[in-house]
């Protein structure tokens, strides 16, 4: 990875991306309301427990290994990155584009919270709590 030099950087970029990862983290419990109010009044905290504990599982996941999976370079020329930003292990100097690196980490965690959660409507009433987070972790650390 770069090493921050004071020229990359743009403040106004940074600035944007900080914004647009507030307003995407927002988003995240819509689809726990949303699909709470299409299910059964016995599944609605079943169906929006599934949301928030999407939002940790990911978290844990993509702040641990799946950052570094997606966005560093491999060392075997296959799909997936190497394992060199672990726990994003020196990330807190480095630079993607105009940006730090940390910022373009939790702007793409942001997504990937939403995306998951919004796989829970596909489930509704269908599965259970321990075999969705099972899944979220799986899908979190493979897609």
């Amino acid at each position: 990875m770069d090493r921050i030099a004071v020229s990359q950087l743009n403040g106004a970029d940074t600035a944007w991306v900080l914004a647009a990862t507030a307003l995407v983290l927002l988003m995240a419990p819509g689809p726990a309301i949303f699909y709470g109010g299409m299910v059964r009044a016995r599944s609605i905290l079943n169906t929006m427990m599934m949301t928030f504990a999407a939002m940790a599982i990911v978290t844990v996941v993509r702040l641990g290994w799946g950052y570094s999976l997606a966005f560093t370079k491999d060392t075997g020329g296959g799909l997936i990155g190497g394992l060199h930003a672990v726990g994003l292990r020196d990330t807190v100097t480095g630079v993607h584009g105009t940006i730090p690196t940390p910022v373009f980490a939790m702007f793409q965690l942001t997504f990937a919270i939403v995306t998951t959660a919004l796989i829970s409507g596909s489930i509704v009433d269908r599965a259970k709590f321990s075999t969705w987070c099972v899944f979220v972790a799986l899908w979190a650390s493979l897609v």
